[in-house]
């Protein structure tokens, strides 16, 4: 069996097969099989398959979420840790971190919060999630673990859906 990677730009998380398409896949070991030949049927989320985990750059199409992370990670107060301290930590130079904040003030639509995911999109929510951890910031913790539970499934699924079409 052959399997060739797919790339593909829009979709931020790999595909994930459900353990029926895992079956189909084996019963056609004798052919040369490539992903991408695959019918669209086959690549489509069902409802018995769990999402994949996702990366930071799925979370950026949902606009209330990053209204939320943005009005919680953005202030800056010497006893919260905010995304100053998620970005040092994942390797943002001071001299980055302080032009992000410049670029910030004065600017109602612009946030180093964002900026800063937008930097990371390529992570998983989970490293995230570790990061709201390590700084004790449960409030954004429950709130990214919302968004896993609740509205990342259906709107993995509903892109799968689109694609169909």
């Amino acid at each position: 069996v052959v399997f060739q990677p797919v790339e593909d730009v829009e979709d931020c998380s790999a595909l994930v097969f459900s353990e029926h398409h895992t079956r189909h896949r084996q019963s056609l070991s004798h052919h040369s099989f490539v992903v991408a030949d695959c019918p669209k049927a086959l690549l489509a989320p069902c409802d018995r398959c769990p999402p994949p985990a996702p990366k930071i750059c799925d979370l950026m199409n949902d606009s209330d979420l990053l209204d939320a992370l943005r009005l919680k990670l953005d202030p800056s107060h010497c006893t919260v840790k905010n995304w100053k301290n998620f970005a040092s930590r994942w390797g943002m130079s001071y001299d980055e971190v302080t032009l992000l904040e410049h670029r910030s003030r004065g600017a109602l639509c612009h946030s180093p919060t964002l900026e800063f995911l937008l930097r990371f999109s390529h992570k998983p929510v989970s490293d995230l999630t570790e990061l709201c951890r390590l700084y004790q910031r449960v409030d954004v913790m429950r709130l990214l673990q919302r968004w896993l539970d609740n509205d990342w499934p259906q709107a993995w699924r509903e892109r799968g859906r689109s694609k169909l079409l």
